[in-house]
């Protein structure tokens, strides 16, 4: 028994539920990658030729424009799939978002000639694969409803204090902001500006520290 199949697999919701020869063909066509805090790990037009799961890590999945602008999709955290590569796997299509280590990341990569055989073969594969896919897909749902539908001051709000550290200070730019929420960063300014009149926060440079916690929840929960 591989060391893989003994400690990898056990990460993943469904892979060490399956049936003995079926994990010894996952541990055969699998391979761990590593790459560094920054590295873009896949970008438009790469050939989706392995299903990326990750072990350690997050990887940052974001949309750029013909202008520049960018926004950020969704997060891959360890013990997750990501949705970007199981669409291409499914559809045989290339890649058409940018795929960037937010920190250092090691993943299993599942070559796609073992992927086709077991969503073919194993029931328990396939519904990992599809339960993943569909929970990624209606949070993709909720940022859009986001994006068209909700102030950008309560969005703001809402992750600035997901992103909070430890010391309820947030390490981002105002335009790396911008590309959260997909918006510029003129308006994140803006709206920074006066959270920061109201006590909420204090800017430095390449940091918002969060000083009125309680007022920024009440944002995050106000209505449109």
């Amino acid at each position: 028994m591989t060391f893989l199949k003994q400690d990898w697999l056990a990460r993943f919701d469904g892979l060490a539920d399956l049936p003995e020869d079926l994990r010894e063909e996952l541990v055969k066509g699998s391979r761990l990658v590593h790459y560094a805090a920054g590295e873009q790990i896949f970008q438009p037009g790469d050939s989706g030729d392995n299903l990326l799961m990750l072990v350690q890590g997050t990887v940052r999945v974001q949309q750029k424009s013909e202008t520049g602008r960018e926004v950020s999709l969704y997060r891959v955290h360890a013990g997750d799939s990501c949705v970007m590569t199981t669409a291409c796997m499914l559809a045989y299509e290339d890649y058409s978002a940018d795929g960037v280590a937010e920190t250092d990341v090691e993943a299993l990569a599942i070559s796609r000639v073992t992927f086709d055989s077991l969503v073919a073969r194993s029931p328990l594969f396939r519904q990992m694969v599809f339960r993943a896919f569909s929970r990624r897909i209606t949070d993709l749902l909720t940022l859009i409803d986001d994006i068209v539908f909700q102030r950008l001051d309560v969005r703001l709000a809402a992750r600035l204090l997901e992103l909070a550290g430890t010391d309820d200070t947030v390490h981002a730019t105002h335009q790396v902001l911008a590309n959260e929420l997909g918006t510029a960063r003129e308006v994140i300014s803006r709206t920074l500006a006066d959270f920061q009149r109201r006590g909420w926060v204090e800017q430095s440079r390449g940091a918002v520290k969060i000083t009125g916690r309680a007022g920024l929840e009440r944002m995050a929960r106000s209505a449109g």
